[in-house]
């Protein structure tokens, strides 16, 4: 008997008529044809890796949990799923605070940490990774080559996921987002077969996983660009809270230069629930030179207030990137919005901070941690993603800050509270920037939180494309329904 054929019997054994579930019988179908690599609640593997999400509020009880080693594996693993009609999640690296985008109750989880691996390919400078790497490692395979990837800029991030969601790079400004930087994409889609996805190919189903996330199938492989980019000038610069405004104005007039260095960037967190940490800015130039001209406005905040630290030194860009802070708090949820930045509306930005009644809330959970972020983007970062072939995200091409908080707490008791608190604060600076006529509407899936309709800011026609893109390529809609975790198609 083939093996199409031994499964479809056993699933035929423990049809819907059986007292058993769909997922119960999904994990004993794959259990029965990959016993190594199906890990169930009584395996000594399984509580590590249900909880290896970096929040706890990601954290899961699968079924089981399915970690394929090769492509083979997930083509014959898919299927059975779909006839099984057993929900599932796809985890890469597991950074994603919200709920279920990278694991689940009662369901498979597929673990692609087993997707590993870099190859590089100097003629034409390109590395392909597997999708279960992190950005650590990769960054890591290339330092003995002298160049880097315009990838992600926390080291234990997966890199599927921020693909997937778009990215944001400090080489975003010289060569489009992350996702702008895929050569090509291996996807295994929900009936088992597997397609390339490039500029030439399954053009398509390209454009629409620069954004759409894990609405279209499971990617093994990303084909990416690399650069000759890796002595850099940067590092962390830390001032008291009370210099906020200052930092928040040398922000606006770093950003809203119509002469802006494209190889200039930052990155700014201010503590607003804990201001003993105070305001916390990354500075990176892309080339090594000491102290470049493109930073004069935070130099001069040096005038008014002196660093609480400063690590800004030559060095490499993946030994920069590698002292970002990763705050040790269990639970963790983040929101997100954009606006163009201005001094008016990072004016309207601090009012809100010292007024609002949610930071209150923050400082009433236990532990809570609030932080506020505000990144940067250019309108350049835009038009390089346009000129390497687009993607889904309907961004304009225009300066904008990409804006969003953080809250960090210990209790699952807290979980509500956190959520509305974070939300209130979010929903304040939008509605700020919308009065000082700033606001953008697209929201940064990396940073956005469970009930924020990410896609649907893409705008009606992307949306609708997506859509067409989805019908062609998972015309069961699969990775619709059978998938419930992460942000979905509207």
């Amino acid at each position: 008997m083939s093996q199409f054929g031994f499964l479809q019997g056993f699933l035929d054994f423990f049809s819907p008529n059986s007292m058993m579930g769909s997922d119960v019988t999904a994990c004993q179908a794959l259990g029965s044809i990959f016993n190594n690599v199906t890990i169930y609640p009584t395996d000594t593997r399984y509580d590590a890796l249900a909880t290896e999400n970096w929040s706890q509020t990601a954290w899961g009880s699968p079924t089981c949990i399915f970690q394929p080693t090769t492509v083979g594996e997930l083509q014959t693993a898919l299927p059975i799923l779909v006839e099984a009609n057993s929900s599932f999640a796809v985890r890469s690296g597991g950074h994603m605070p919200v709920s279920k985008a990278a694991n689940i109750d009662k369901g498979v989880l597929i673990d692609m940490s087993k997707f590993g691996g870099t190859q590089y390919d100097a003629e034409n400078a390109v590395i392909n990774v597997g999708a279960g790497q992190r950005w650590g490692d990769v960054y890591t395979a290339l330092d003995p080559l002298g160049v880097t990837i315009a990838g992600g800029r926390v080291m234990s991030a997966g890199v599927g996921g921020l693909i997937l969601g778009c990215g944001l790079s400090y080489l975003s400004d010289l060569y489009g987002l992350v996702c702008d930087n895929v050569v090509n994409f291996e996807v295994v889609l929900a009936d088992g077969s597997v397609v390339n996805a490039n500029a030439d190919s399954n053009s398509d189903l390209f454009w629409a996983l620069k954004g759409g996330s894990n609405n279209f199938g499971i990617i093994t492989n990303f084909k990416l660009r690399t650069f000759p980019i890796f002595d850099v000038w940067g590092g962390t610069k830390g001032y008291p809270f009370e210099a906020l405004p200052d930092v928040l104005d040398a922000l606006a007039e770093f950003q809203t230069n119509p002469e802006k260095d494209p190889y200039a960037q930052f990155n700014m967190n201010a503590y607003v629930t804990n201001t003993t940490f105070g305001v916390v800015l990354s500075l990176v130039y892309l080339k090594p030179d000491v102290k470049p001209a493109a930073f004069d406005p935070f130099y001069r905040i040096e005038s008014s207030w002196a660093t609480t630290m400063d690590t800004t030194s030559l060095r490499t860009l993946h030994n920069l990137m590698s002292e970002y802070p990763i705050p040790s708090i269990p639970r963790v949820e983040w929101t997100t919005t954009s606006f163009v930045p201005s001094s008016s509306m990072y004016s309207a930005i601090r009012k809100i901070f010292a007024s609002s009644s949610s930071v209150n809330k923050m400082k009433e959970i236990t532990a809570g941690t609030g932080i506020f972020t505000l990144q940067g983007v250019s309108a350049r970062a835009v038009h390089e993603g346009n000129q390497r072939g687009g993607n889904a995200l309907g961004l304009k091409p225009v300066p904008q800050s990409w804006f969003h908080t953080d809250l960090g707490w210990w209790f699952s008791d807290d979980d509500v509270a956190a959520h509305e608190a974070i939300r209130s604060l979010t929903d304040e600076v939008e509605a700020a920037a919308k009065s000082e006529d700033s606001y953008l509407p697209y929201l940064f899936m990396n940073d956005a939180s469970l009930d924020q309709q990410v896609i649907k800011h893409y705008g009606e026609d992307n949306v609708k494309r997506l859509r067409e893109v989805q019908q062609k390529y998972d015309p069961s809609e699969v990775f619709q329904k059978l998938v419930p975790g992460g942000f979905k198609l509207p």
